[in-house]
């Protein structure tokens, strides 16, 4: 029998943004219009709230968990132009270990690198560009800008770290190394890959079937397979899954159309199963089958 869902009153006084679970499950952080981000523990029978975090002068878009071998840290993105790093220094107690404010127009969308690339974020600007804030040496180094395009970015995601595609040295034999990536979706219609050669970001690919803004573009979990996958979507009301083969051809197919605007796409952990949310409260899941065609398996409705 199916678990029933459980309400939690989250105590934001405005719309709420994004909810995002910890790797672990046992920790939920929510970000709203009234400028707060809230840190509730949701790992017993009992969701407690831990932590009211302010620091944002503007609606809250977004939250992001990095890994938690870099310990309890949680990224957030807002209106305000501004991307603010949060750690929890002692038991509930969080302190802000990161702030930029170098975008010139809202922070949209934020993603932690894969931790085999350390503690690295990416973060989306309506100003056209991707910031990618990378911690080194007990430091936070100068962020590198991307040019993205002259409109907003509305997303950013970056690829597993299990896609290897380059050789490195070690010893005296070449052995494949992982390759960091980046998918983009904006204002312009385009999804754009980029991929960072000798410390320099450039563009790999541009992908054009969408038709409006592209509201995200999210890359799959990665479980060994030889090709990447990627989701994207779009106000056009449509949902395309990319595949790139062996020899680095990018597929896109599109899903049924949907009946209204559809703002996000979110990955299974083992990238199986595609989340997709709609304008219209409407979230539905999709899975592929054996063919290779993408079937409905669920809805789910808002209230």
């Amino acid at each position: 029998m199916a678990s029933q869902p459980v309400s939690l009153d989250s105590g934001h006084s405005d719309m709420i943004h994004d909810a995002q679970f910890d790797y672990y499950g046992k920790f939920l952080a929510t970000c709203s219009s009234d400028r707060v981000i809230k840190v509730f523990d949701v790992g017993g029978d009992n969701h407690v709230l831990i932590a009211d975090l302010r620091g944002h002068e503007g609606p809250v878009w977004q939250v992001a968990w990095a890994h938690p071998k870099f310990g309890k840290i949680l990224a957030s993105a807002s209106y305000d132009r501004k991307v603010i790093v949060w750690k929890e220094v002692s038991n509930n107690t969080w302190a802000i270990i990161h702030q930029y404010a170098g975008h010139e127009l809202s922070v949209n969308s934020i993603s932690w690198a894969p931790h085999e690339f350390g503690l690295s974020l990416a973060c989306a600007s309506s100003d056209g560009t991707v910031s990618i804030h990378n911690f080194n040496v007990n430091t936070w180094e100068q962020p590198q800008k991307i040019q993205v395009s002259q409109i907003g970015v509305n997303s950013v995601s970056w690829a597993p770290a299990a896609i290897p595609s380059t050789l490195v040295s070690v010893g005296n034999q070449s052995i494949p190394a992982p390759v960091k990536r980046i998918v983009t979706g904006s204002c312009d219609n385009l999804i754009k890959i980029f991929k960072c050669v000798e410390d320099k970001w450039i563009l790999e690919k541009q992908l054009e079937d969408h038709k409006d803004w592209v509201r995200d573009a999210a890359w799959a979990p990665n479980i060994g397979l030889p090709y990447s996958k990627i989701a994207s979507c779009s106000q056009d009301r449509s949902v395309i899954i990319w595949t790139q083969d062996e020899s680095g051809t990018w597929t896109g197919k599109p899903l049924p159309k949907f009946d209204d605007i559809v703002w996000r796409v979110n990955w299974s952990v083992i990238g199986n199963i595609l989340a997709v949310s709609c304008g219209d409260n409407q979230v539905t899941l999709w899975k592929e089958d054996a063919d290779g065609e993408w079937k409905k398996i669920s809805d789910i409705e808002n209230n």
